[in-house]
């Protein structure tokens, strides 16, 4: 076995990719996310041993973030760049392991190795299958792969100028509670429901983050068509990113567009004084293979989200900024200050043809918790009256397989009296439908990102509120999620939390997940996959 890794929906066979990753990353690549991980474990675990005050490490901090960001499904797929990450973490490592002599430390701590032959080396005895047992190994698992999606949500904070030490306290501790063999399963559950508590204080300081700076997203209408400038397609997640693009493209003649997940952008009152932000351009991060050819313009990749492309010319357009990284593609390195120059960018878009439009129309977004609490009197009449019998949050991932067609389907299926809320690009499976609206309120509520999911959360709580309910699970919600990668894992978790149960998840459960563990989540919250549509749509409205 070459490789292994099962973190995300599309894995082989739903049990592990053993050659070359669905995703597209070799044995190499991820080998050295194996290490990079096992690295960010023993500077936990000298932390948290140590005890260690975070407010005084704060480049251990932010370096682990970025660690963990780099090894989500979809975002580094450099193993140049990786590998510098490792020796990044291991001089940070061993300089506090030399401030903590006396720590009893795990082999994370304190290993050594020479060159990319020693850490191949090593990498093949730390991975995923190196805990012999499945059910520990699942439960380890599930707690690394919510904290990537934890680190990733902070991450973005942190670059808005937003922390919470507390999120990085709990970051360390998740980290080397996993090389802790002393730990019983009772244990590694509850310690995966405290990753769901963190995760809601992730997702709430980056809603503190992007509002506060940006303001609360409203009601907007995107073009999906194009203009005849030549342009840039910003991909990923990050907004600093986007805003340092706008500021460096007005007056260039230069147009930006979103692509993905960076559709919510639009929803934001800040960047509505930039005249050159054009549109949304093209769907789900996996249409990517056919959409960045007729784009013809430079593409941007600010987080995960990359497919690897078939043609070089392709690759020449891509660059890549922050924890994403594909070889043979430009990066854009932050300053000292966080600062981007993104002109080369910018100069070769001049050079390039404008975009060839591949569909016009536009969408409506903008319905984070904010805009919805102005219309609750409106949603709650239409509650009361019968107007709309339930919603569905259909929140989470797009992905490839053609199984996935199911949210396309079930969303047409739904009676008009139901109401979707979602957040994540799973949108771009019906946001584009005709689905109308009740009493003025469209029956598809876009809150934003994956991370806006808080929104959803936040929603539901104010719901029971308003009804003077004792459980969020008495509220006509019902969830139908799909998923994908690490950022759903650290939202189901956060759900699950917060007390929502019946949680519907597919379109397979997780490959991650043991026969025991998944028996746990099943008899405890409700955890359940997916049918077919009609009988889907009759159990959750009986």
């Amino acid at each position: 076995m070459s490789m292994f890794c099962y973190q995300c929906q599309e894995t082989a066979k739903n049990t592990g990719c053993t050659v070359k990753g669905v995703c597209g990353k070799n044995e190499v690549v991820a080998k050295l996310q194996d290490l990079l991980i096992y690295s960010c474990k023993g500077i936990a675990e000298i932390v948290v041993k140590g005890k260690v005050d975070v407010t005084a490490i704060p480049d251990a901090n932010h370096e682990v973030l970025n660690s963990l960001f780099i090894t989500i499904t979809n975002a580094n797929f450099d193993d140049d760049a990786i590998e510098a990450q490792i020796k990044k973490m291991m001089n940070i490592r061993n300089g506090l392991k030399n401030q903590n002599p006396a720590v009893d430390l795990h082999d994370a701590a304190t290993f050594t190795v020479a060159g990319r032959d020693g850490m191949l080396e090593k990498a093949a005895s730390i991975g995923v299958l190196s805990t012999e047992n499945e059910d520990v190994r699942s439960l380890r698992e599930l707690v690394i792969y919510g904290l990537k999606g934890m680190a990733a949500y902070t991450h973005h904070a942190l670059n808005i100028g937003k922390e919470n030490d507390d999120i990085y306290s709990f970051i360390y501790e998740g980290l080397a509670s996993t090389l802790n063999d002393g730990l019983s399963v009772d244990e590694l559950v509850a310690l995966v429901l405290k990753t769901g508590e963190y995760g809601v204080a992730a997702m709430a300081l980056l809603d503190e983050a992007n509002t506060s700076k940006y303001g609360n997203p409203e009601i907007t209408q995107v073009d999906i068509g194009v203009r005849n400038n030549p342009a840039i397609l910003i991909s990923g997640h990050d907004l600093t990113d986007l805003e340092q693009l706008l500021e460096q493209t007005q007056g260039t003649g230069v147009d930006v567009y979103t692509h993905s997940e960076m559709l919510p952008a639009h929803y934001y009152p800040f960047f509505k004084k930039y005249d050159n932000f054009a549109g949304n351009y093209g769907g789900s991060w996996w249409r990517q293979i056919d959409e960045f050819g007729p784009f013809n313009g430079p593409i941007l990749f600010t987080t995960n989200c990359i497919v690897p492309p078939r043609k070089d010319d392709i690759r020449d357009r891509i660059f890549t900024t922050g924890s994403a990284g594909f070889p043979g593609c430009g990066h854009i390195e932050a300053d000292e200050n966080g600062k981007k120059d993104f002109r080369a960018i910018i100069d070769m878009a001049k050079q390039l043809p404008a975009p060839t439009e591949i569909e016009t129309g536009s969408i409506v977004g903008g319905f984070a918790h904010n805009q919805v609490f102005a219309l609750a009197d409106k949603v709650v009449d239409a509650v009361k009256s019968g107007a709309i019998k339930k919603f569905f949050v259909m929140a989470g991932c797009d992905g490839r397989m053609k199984s996935r067609e199911y949210y396309t389907e079930f969303a047409e299926k739904l009676p008009k009296d139901t109401v979707i809320l979602t957040a994540g690009c799973a949108k771009y499976r019906y946001n584009k439908l005709p689905l109308g609206d009740i009493g003025g309120i469209p029956r598809v509520l876009d809150a934003g990102q994956c991370n806006d999911s808080y929104s959803l959360a936040v929603i539901a709580l104010k719901l029971k509120e308003i009804f003077e309910l004792e459980d969020v699970n008495e509220l006509p919600i019902a969830y139908n999620i799909a998923w994908y990668e690490q950022k759903a894992v650290i939202v189901l978790l956060a759900l699950l939390y917060l007390g929502v149960k019946n949680i519907h998840l597919g379109p397979t459960l997780p490959g991650f997940l043991s026969p025991n563990v998944a028996k746990v989540l099943v008899e405890t919250f409700g955890i359940a996959g997916i049918g077919t549509v009609e009988d889907d749509i009759e159990l959750f409205m009986a």
